[in-house]
């Protein structure tokens, strides 16, 4: 049995972990993930341990889905105890790190007034000391640089914090992401392994080539019991979608939230992925429905709803290269996504607005990302231009049309549109609910709710449309699909301010004769 030929069934999922919180880029990428650990997960540990039941309610009333909560009953408590109490201990010098990120950062408010910063540096903590520069704008505002590569090699970066719990997608939301450490369960595979372990590409390139149990137990370092539950998840044959390639012409399909597949016969191209796994659900498409090889996968910005490990690790193997934008270089709310990817063992190419990326019989072009973070200077971001079988798809994202005049730009170098995808999640949560942790000094709530993570709204829409001259348009799903609950934890009707506004702009489309939609769990366009 041992050699028999075997597929991963469609609904294997994995989780990968950092100290058990679900990673996204800012657990991932060592310097903000010391901030997150220091000043959001370990407090929002205590916090639960002095009230685990308030925690419980505040998780399960809708009005509060989304916060920062931990969905953990009362009587696992002594687990999460346990937990904190590891993290406190093996990760002892990552806590003092982004104590001393603060205190450098107070070290500048408090003495960087335009002179010579040079004095300074003896006064930095310890741990900061090889991997800053100090710096100051053209207005003379400091601020510390960080070396980010140099991170990754010292001990502030371990992959010793990474694991993945490996099981079956059950059509039931999961705990929010950001709030809830995944605790061990019976019908869940634990592995503790970093997340580049190149046992975890051999296992999911099973979904499209076969293996056997003996092979994938080496490539896993399983041992009996662990087999055992991997055997599970396997099966005797593929359940592999018939018509996930195509022959002739050009190919779009949405699958959910904002995730695209451009296909021709020669290629594939698939934006910003995170696909669902529930192979059941006639509504959707799903991982069954990927080709098998993957030219690009273009990531447009570094949000936990658009690099989503969780998909990005089960395609690893399978994709010829990560397109992502470039960072501002050392910047403490911008980290490298590229840096980020490449250590966990995917291939990257690193894009600057309007680089060029070849594929066969098309590429695609970078091109600029305005707004939609909170007016944080972080420069990781871009649209993209895919032209493919003698079509220009325009991959908007959450891009806002803010300035309308980018587009006039755009549509001068590249010419005008075929299809224009967009974000239109125009009333975004504000600065503190993503970007707390980096924050080293208090923002006053009505300042942080007045900068907030927004695409479009109807009039932003619509000047983009009119400037890039698309013949059709297309709204993303803003977290509207139900297999996304866990990441987006939104919640919409009728009267919310976000479809009223997409209505509005439909509305725009219609009387302009644009062809235009609202997408929502999958769409294809053929020509």
């Amino acid at each position: 049995m041992s050699d028999e030929q075997l597929f991963l069934r469609s609904k294997a999922i994995v989780e990968p972990l950092i100290d058990r919180f679900v990673a996204w880029p800012y657990t991932i990428a060592p310097i903000q993930s010391a901030m997150n650990l220091a000043f959001l997960q370990v407090p929002l540990l205590e916090s639960y341990l002095q009230s685990p039941q308030v925690h419980v309610t505040a998780s399960n009333n809708p009005e509060l889905r989304g916060g920062y909560f931990i969905n953990i009953p009362e009587e696992r408590a002594d687990e999460v105890r346990e937990l904190l109490a590891v993290i406190k201990r093996d990760r002892a010098h990552i806590l003092r790190f982004a104590e001393a990120i603060a205190a450098g950062q107070e070290l500048l408010r408090a003495n960087a007034t335009g002179f010579d910063l040079t004095p300074l540096y003896p006064k930095l903590p310890p741990e900061l000391g090889g991997l800053v520069e100090l710096a100051y704008d053209t207005d003379n505002q400091a601020q510390l640089r960080f070396m980010e590569p140099l991170v990754y090699t010292s001990d502030y970066y371990q992959e010793s914090r990474q694991s993945v719990q490996l099981s079956f997608e059950t059509g039931i939301e999961r705990p929010f992401i950001l709030s809830t450490p995944r605790l061990p369960s019976p019908d869940v595979l634990e592995l503790p392994i970093p997340f580049r372990h190149p046992g975890l590409a051999e296992l999911f390139k099973a979904r499209v080539r076969p293996s056997t149990l003996k092979h994938l137990r080496e490539a896993l370092e399983l041992d009996d019991t662990q087999a055992a539950q991997l055997s599970g998840m396997l099966s005797d044959r593929p359940s592999l979608s018939e018509d996930r390639h195509i022959e002739a012409g050009g190919r779009i399909r949405y699958f959910g939230h904002a995730c695209l597949v451009m296909q021709t016969p020669e290629a594939a191209i698939v934006s910003d992925p995170f696909i669902s796994a529930d192979s059941s659900a006639d509504d959707r498409y799903t991982l069954d429905d990927l080709p098998d090889f993957i030219d690009l996968v273009i990531i447009t910005h570094g949000h936990q709803d658009h690099i989503v490990l969780e998909t990005l690790l089960q395609l690893r193997g399978r994709v010829g290269a990560i397109v992502v934008p470039r960072s501002s270089r050392g910047n403490l709310v911008d980290p490298s996504m590229a840096l980020m990817l490449k250590h966990q063992g995917f291939p990257v190419v690193e894009v600057d607005d309007f680089d060029e990326v070849e594929f066969p019989g098309g590429k695609v072009v970078a091109t600029p990302f305005l707004g939609e973070h909170c007016d944080l200077d972080i420069r990781a971001k871009s649209t993209y231009w895919v032209q493919l079988a003698g079509k220009n798809i325009f991959v908007g994202a959450d891009s806002s049309g803010i300035d309308p005049m980018l587009y006039r730009h755009i549509k001068g170098h590249l010419g005008s549109a075929d299809y224009a995808f967009l974000g239109m999640e125009c009333d975004g949560a504000s600065l503190i609910w993503l970007y707390q942790a980096l924050l080293t000094m208090p923002i006053p709530k009505k300042m942080s709710s007045s900068r907030k993570l927004s695409g479009s709204n109807a009039e932003q829409a619509a000047a983009i449309m009119t400037e890039l001259g698309a013949g059709e348009a297309y709204v993303y799903a803003m977290g509207e699909e139900d297999w996304l609950g866990h990441v987006m934890a939104t919640t919409y009707n009728e009267d919310t301010y976000q479809l009223k506004q997409i209505d509005e702009f439909l509305t725009w489309c219609k009387d302009r004769g644009i062809k235009a939609g609202h997408l929502f769990k999958q769409q294809e366009w053929r020509w």
